[in-house]
């Protein structure tokens, strides 16, 4: 059977991103970097990509990366879920970084370009919908053209842009690139939108591979944002427990009322089946599974739904704090919201499931 404990090198590398956030991701000045629209910090970014490593955990040691799996990555995104954290963390270590690894990596431009992700100099945005799942994903007809909704797009070094003719790297900062940001649900993820008119661009990968290439990216996004799911849950589960230990009302605590343990211990169980979902989907894609597409849509199919449960019961068991914008209890439900649609909807990831296993929905 699969072992889906956490081993003790992955509890380590837990531990030591637990204590890199907890020391430069401030709640509070989260909250403010996003309502100023900047909500990257450039020096947690080092600290924890080139620093600590964590951004070439998928890339193979011979290419410059820690030569890890999907599994550390997903301890790493459990994290960055507990702290709501503002990272192209998803988007470039995991999205774009499997991508290159899907291509031709003895070709020099692959190579070069994963050495450079892997060591946390340069960050790379897939330009594809933050909506787009593995199965909804068609590229683009030619270079040139808009794409709106693409993730982290406005502070990526390099664009990769997949088309009908192959996939291109592009310099984002670039003749030809212009990048305009729009305003998402979650102020913590940007999103912007890409028009390419005639930019400079390199091939990495013909039209077969680069679209299998994507969609592999796109599975691995899937399956690893699950993670990142159950660690929002997780932290707005353990929020509202210490916070309704602390709030007192006719002199008792409230936590101590049967109605709102009730409410909590639903929580609890359902972000106890979203670890096992969300780790059978990292287990499933660090083994390279014939089970992980099916893994993956089991995963998104729940833990979305867990986050934003878990999201909503934090803000309204916090009542009147928990409405307020210096709480940051609106990050968390706005992520959870956010990323319910992330790398295709619940719907779609059910239809997914019934494909995969045989069971056609009626017409």
């Amino acid at each position: 059977m699969t072992d889906l404990l956490y081993s003790e090198a992955e509890e380590d590398l837990r531990s030591a991103v637990r204590a890199l956030l907890t020391d430069r991701n401030d709640p509070a000045r989260v909250v403010v970097r996003a309502e100023e629209g900047a909500p990257y910090d450039a020096g947690l970014w080092k600290a924890l990509a080139a620093d600590m490593g964590v951004a070439g955990l998928l890339v193979p040691e011979d290419l410059g990366g820690q030569g890890a799996s999907h599994r550390e990555v997903a301890v790493v995104l459990e994290e960055l879920g507990r702290g709501v954290v503002p990272a192209p963390y998803l988007t470039s270590a995991v999205v774009a970084t499997q991508v290159l690894l899907a291509c031709d990596v003895e070709k020099a431009e692959v190579a070069s370009l994963l050495g450079e992700l892997a060591s946390g100099r340069r960050t790379a945005a897939l330009v594809a919908r933050f909506a787009a799942g593995p199965d909804g994903f068609r590229p683009r007809q030619g270079l040139d053209g808009v794409l709106a909704g693409v993730a982290d797009a406005a502070t990526a070094d390099v664009l990769l842009v997949p088309t009908t003719e192959g996939l291109y790297a592009v310099e984002r900062a670039g003749a030809g690139v212009r990048v305009e940001p729009q305003i998402p649900l979650d102020l913590t993820r940007p999103l912007a939108s890409v028009t390419l008119a005639g930019a400079p661009a390199t091939l990495l990968a013909g039209p077969e591979q680069a679209e299998a290439a994507v969609r592999q990216g796109l599975l691995a996004g899937a399956g690893l944002l699950a993670s990142e799911q159950l660690g929002l849950a997780e932290w707005c589960l353990e929020e509202t427990v210490r916070y309704t230990k602390e709030r007192h009302q006719f002199n008792r605590p409230v936590g101590s009322f049967q109605a709102l343990k009730h409410r909590m211990a639903q929580v609890w169980l359902e972000v106890v089946s979203a670890r096992a979902a969300a780790r059978n989907a990292a287990d499933a894609l660090a083994t390279g599974s014939d089970e992980a597409p099916l893994a993956v849509a089991i995963a998104q199919a729940y833990c979305a739904r867990v986050a934003v449960h878990a999201a909503e019961e934090c803000v309204q068991l916090h009542g009147g704090i928990g409405m307020t914008w210096e709480h940051p209890a609106h990050l968390y439900l706005k992520r959870a919201k956010a990323d319910q649609i992330a790398f295709g909807s619940a719907g779609a990831h059910r239809e997914s499931i019934g494909r995969l296993v045989g069971l056609v929905a009626p017409q």
